[in-house]
């Protein structure tokens, strides 16, 4: 029941009860992510090409899409990574959650959430003014 209230009145949580009708009705399997991450592709869109979306696994966050899920998604590749042996390049970085809001988010000294002190103006610094 609380699964079905979510889907009923939340959209950024999994999928709410239109995106799970469309992929019902229109919706082909194309694989998941090591996320839990579901993607499909059917139907056209716009610019008459084959529509891809995912599912999420928990709360809707588009930078949890792996870097050959995102290609292929975005319609970089035309192959999905579970129908070709896809490796990362060493330049690649694993998933981070974004944590903008959270205890642990990222705070540079003297912010008002942050901890230490503002640093000191060295006086280096001369401000742009219009018509300089």
């Amino acid at each position: 029941m609380k699964k079905f209230l979510l889907q009923v009145f939340t959209w950024w949580n999994g999928q709410n009860l239109n995106t799970r009708f469309y992929t019902w009705r229109a919706g082909t399997r194309v694989g998941e992510d090591e996320f839990g991450n579901v993607y499909y592709e059917g139907g056209v869109d716009s610019e008459g090409r084959t529509r891809r979306w995912v599912i999420y696994n928990g709360y809707s966050e588009a930078s949890a899409i792996p870097p050959g899920w995102n290609g292929w998604i975005h319609h970089r590749v035309d192959v999905p990574p579970t129908r070709e042996d896809y490796k990362p390049r060493e330049w690649q970085k694993p998933y981070q959650p974004n944590l903008t809001g959270t205890p642990t988010a990222y705070r540079p000294k003297g912010s008002i959430l942050g901890t230490g002190h503002r640093p000191q103006v060295t006086g280096d610094y001369d401000a742009w003014t219009p018509g300089s």
